[in-house]
């Protein structure tokens, strides 16, 4: 019998549906992988109905979200490639650090516990969450002027609003404030396993122009798991925003995923 193909579980994050994978789940489908990508707790079907729907999406936390990807991965058949971006590739990296995965992609992966300090561009990026005590237990949306601060800055003026038009969703605001305390908190949700070394290989992927989640903080946080031998890497794609997933250069980053990958024998 001929081995299944490995699977890849997709993970998106805050203000952008899952269906924002599409183009990414083709793309490696075509070279040999089983690609799925389930939304968090709660998420609708649809970007309509999520827009439709924000309380679905409330009050979602780390530590939730986690174990909802825990039990997807648990059911397949193989340990799965786990590829994130922003939230979802802390969710990826504490996935990873807990042996649920052959190998994890963080995209711009928001910070852990144990990063600091917070750049100034990612606490404007944050601040429509932030404003309000109150939206950490809301589902809050970004306006267009938001989401071209925070997403889509190195793009045009017109492919940063089609983006919006096309991706955007309410997100939980739990998160956010779980990560921002997680310094404070000994037994914080964003705290990963980074010291595991029996772990499968890491690749923590950068964007030079990401305000939301600048290379300071990918570069921080590739500075914690220095106490683990297992492969962690580095890639950079510079001139790029926190976007770089679903914009018109997608294509550049997932090829680099994919020969990351296969330079681990994945």
């Amino acid at each position: 019998m001929s081995e299944p193909q490995r699977p890849v579980v997709f993970i998106h994050g805050l203000w952008l549906h899952a269906t924002s994978w599409t183009p990414w789940m083709e793309y490696f489908q075509q070279h040999g992988y089983q690609p799925i990508a389930p939304g968090w707790p709660g998420d609708p079907d649809t970007v309509e109905q999520a827009r439709q729907h924000p309380e679905l999406i409330a009050d979602h936390g780390i530590e939730d979200v986690t174990e909802h990807y825990a039990k997807i991965v648990a059911e397949l058949e193989v340990p799965p490639i786990l590829i994130g971006h922003s939230f979802g590739g802390m969710i990826a990296e504490k996935l990873l650090g807990e042996n649920h995965g052959a190998a994890a992609i963080g995209i711009d992966a928001a910070q852990i516990k144990g990063v600091l300090p917070l750049p100034l561009s990612s606490l404007r990026a944050t601040l429509p969450v932030f404003k309000n005590p109150a939206n950490k237990h809301r589902a809050v949306s970004l306006t267009a002027d938001e989401f071209r601060y925070s997403f889509g800055n190195a793009l045009s003026e017109d492919e940063s609003q089609a983006l919006f038009d096309k991706w955007t969703i309410p997100a939980p605001g739990r998160p956010l404030f779980e990560a921002a305390a997680a310094n404070f908190s000994l037994h914080s949700p964003a705290k990963v396993q980074t010291d595991n070394a029996d772990r499968g290989p890491l690749l923590l992927v950068m964007a030079s122009e990401d305000h939301t989640v600048p290379e300071s903080i990918t570069k921080s946080t590739f500075k914690q798991y220095r106490h683990s031998s297992a492969v962690t890497e580095l890639l950079e794609f510079a001139g790029r925003g926190h976007s770089l997933t679903i914009d018109a250069g997608w294509r550049d980053v997932a090829d680099g995923c994919l020969g990351w990958l296969t330079e681990q024998g994945l």
